[in-house]
């Protein structure tokens, strides 16, 4: 069921404050560049490179389709701007793929760590 604009939704849900950011890039080695920097920069926490992924886009009026890697980042709201800027400056493309997914809930002690790792608290 989903809830009209005029109800409040009864599927609410609190938010943490961590998001996890989605972007390609077009070489391994990109990608680990770009994770290196966010994670020694304490803008993520985590960086998952993941190959083998086919990417079908429209590019310039033409359908494109290419092999990629996905960046799948583990990051906080409030790092957001600074993950946006430094993809941006590093990455390669000409406009970066960075969607940015609210996490609603996880687990705690994950959470926690995440949460050290990116604001500089005590290593895990």
């Amino acid at each position: 069921m989903v809830a009209s604009s005029r109800e409040p939704s009864r599927w609410f849900f609190p938010m943490t404050d961590k998001i996890v950011v989605l972007s390609t890039c077009a070489s391994a080695e990109d990608g680990e560049r770009i994770a290196r920097a966010l994670v020694g920069a304490r803008i993520a926490g985590c960086v998952s490179v993941v190959p083998g992924i086919r990417s079908f886009y429209r590019w310039k009026g033409n359908i494109e389709c290419d092999s990629e890697f996905l960046l799948v980042i583990k990051s906080s709201r409030d790092q957001f701007d600074a993950l946006r800027e430094t993809v941006t400056k590093m990455h390669p493309y000409e406009i970066p793929e960075l969607i940015a997914l609210p996490v609603v809930d996880g687990a705690a002690n994950y959470l926690n760590w995440l949460t050290s790792a990116v604001e500089g608290g005590s290593e895990a």
